[in-house]
Order: structure tokens, then sequence, then C-alpha cells
């Protein structure tokens, strides 16, 4: 189980990497991460996912499976902890990826 702080920690982590998006994008993922829009989080979410896996295909890419993740974790207790947790190690191996220095938590 993660606590309070990690998990506020991790949220502050996911927010910076999604300001790294293209403006149009980070404002579209934003919009979609509000509570009210669990209609369209779910679904955009698993056709994130499955088109991570098409990879292979031209249109599809690796960046779609994090995405899908990231959707589905605001409705889903074990995928928002699960994702907490890459997160915050991701940050520990690449902090510069946050826009953190080392050490930094």
């Amino acid at each position: 189980m993660l606590n309070e702080q990690d998990q506020a920690l991790a949220e502050r982590r996911m927010e910076r990497l999604i300001s790294r998006l293209p403006r149009g994008f980070a404002a579209f993922i934003r919009w979609t991460r509000k509570p009210q829009m669990f209609w369209l989080r779910l679904p955009l979410g698993l056709v994130l996912i499955v088109g991570g896996f098409l990879a292979i295909l031209p249109i599809f890419g690796l960046w779609m499976t994090p995405l899908g993740l990231l959707l589905l974790a605001q409705d889903f207790a074990p995928v928002r902890r699960g994702l907490y947790r890459l997160i915050n190690w991701t940050a520990g191996k690449r902090p510069h990826w946050f826009g953190e220095q080392p050490g930094y938590s």
C-alpha cells in the first residue's frame, strides 16, 4: 500500500508528465481525468491499451499503453496503486523526466 504522501508525490509527477505533452493533447488528457468523464475514460483507456499492443502497425504505438493506464487509474484503485508505484520508481531512476534533481523526493 502507498501512503498518502507517496500518492500525492506520484500525482504531482503524473501532472508534470502530462504538462510535457503538446498543449492540446495535455488539455484533452486533463479534461478526460475529470471525475464526471468516466463514461469516456473507460472505453478510451481500454482502446489505448489494446492499441499499444498493436504497436507493430503504422498508426499504433507503445505510447498508447501508458496513456490508457493513466486514464483507467482514475477509476480503478489497483491500477492507480500500480501506476503510482511505477511513476515513483521511474522518478528514482530518471528524475530528469519529471523535472527533478537526483535525490529529490
